[in-house]
C-alpha cells in the first residue's frame, strides 16, 4: 500500500514521498505522530481499520482523538478474508458439528486479543451458538503456521497468505465473510450462504491527514491517490494479493469507520475485552 502510495504521490504531485515506518500498539504510534504533525499535507497517515475501529475500544490510551485530531481523506484498498481449517476439516458444517460435540475443544488461532481475526471468531461462535479454545499470538504468521502443522483447527486469514496453502492442499478455505464468492477462489462459499446472513468483514487502509489541513490540499491529495491506485501496475498488484478498491471519499471513510467502530464496540465487549 505504501509503495504504490509514494510512488503514485511523487509522479502525480512531484517530489520525493517517503514511508517512514512506525510500527506498534496496533498502529496507533504512527497515528500519534501524524496527530501531532504541522497539517500543511507533508505529513500523511497510512491507517487501516484497527487505527480508528478497533484500538479506540482497546487501548486506554491511545494518544489522539480519532475523530477530532484528523482529516480523513479516503479508503484507499480492503483486503479479502478466508475462514481457513488444517484439510483435516472438509466443509464448515463438519467442523462446526465436532465443535458442538466437543465444546471447548477445537481451537483457533488470531494475531492478537480484540484482532479482527479474534472478532470475527467471536461473532461467528456466537451466532452458532459454539464453544471453541482461542489462541492468540504475535502476529498472522505463526497463527497460519500453526493451523497447517493441525495444531489449530481454523482461523480467518486475509487472503493474500492463506491463499498459496490453500492452493497448494495444505490448507482448507471454508467460506469467506463476502457478499460473493471471491473470483479467485469460486468454488469457497460465502459465509451467508451458509446461514449468517449480513456477515460482511474486510480489513481496510486509508489515508488521513492531520485536522486543520485545508480543504484544497486534502482534494488534492484525494484525487493524487486515485491515480495511483487506479494504474495498471497497482490493479495487477493489487489483484495479486487479494484487494479490491472500497468507495471512495472522505463521506465513505467516515461512514466505514462509523459501522465498523459501532461492531467492534459490541463484540469486544462479549469477548469481555477490557480497555488496557
Amino acid at each position: 500500500m505504501a509503495r504504490i502510495l509514494t510512488d503514485g504521490l511523487a509522479e502525480q504531485l512531484g517530489g520525493t514521498f517517503v514511508s517512514e515506518h512506525k510500527p506498534g500498539a496496533t498502529t496507533t504510534l504512527a497515528a500519534r505522530h501524524v496527530a501531532r504533525a504541522r497539517p500543511d499535507g507533508n505529513t500523511l497517515l497510512l491507517g487501516t481499520n484497527a487505527t480508528f475501529a478497533q484500538a479506540p475500544f482497546a487501548l486506554r490510551n491511545l494518544g489522539f482523538d480519532p475523530d477530532s485530531d484528523f482529516a480523513h481523506i479516503t479508503l484507499l484498498a480492503e483486503s479479502l478474508y478466508l475462514l481457513v481449517a488444517n484439510p483435516r476439516w472438509r466443509s464448515f458444517e463438519e467442523l462446526l458439528q465436532e465443535a458442538k460435540r466437543r465444546p471447548g475443544q477445537l481451537s483457533y488461532g488470531s494475531w492478537g486479543v480484540g484482532s479482527t481475526a479474534h472478532l470475527l471468531m467471536v461473532d461467528l461462535l456466537g451466532r452458532t451458538g459454539t464453544e471453541m479454545l482461542h489462541v492468540p499470538y504475535n502476529g498472522p504468521a505463526p497463527a497460519l503456521t500453526e493451523t497447517l502443522a493441525g495444531r489449530l483447527d481454523l482461523m480467518f486469514s486475509t487472503l493474500a497468505p492463506a491463499k498459496p496453502h490453500v492452493q497448494e492442499g495444505r490448507l482448507r478455505a471454508l467460506a469467506t465473510p463476502a457478499r460473493e464468492r471471491l473470483p479467485v477462489m469460486p468454488d469457497v462459499p460465502t459465509l451467508i450462504e451458509l446461514g449468517q446472513p449480513d456477515f460482511l468483514v474486510s480489513a481496510w487502509w486509508s489515508l488521513s491527514a492531520p485536522a486543520g489541513t485545508p480543504q484544497p490540499v486534502l482534494a488534492v491529495l484525494e484525487g493524487a491517490s486515485a491515480a495511483a491506485f487506479a494504474k495498471p501496475a497497482a490493479r495487477t498488484l493489487m489483484d495479486n494479493l487479494g484487494l479490491v478498491r472500497p468507495p471512495q471519499g472522505a463521506a465513505a471513510m467516515r461512514e466505514r469507520i462509523t459501522r465498523d467502530a459501532a461492531l467492534n464496540r459490541e463484540l469486544m465487549r462479549r469477548a469481555g475485552i477490557e480497555l488496557e
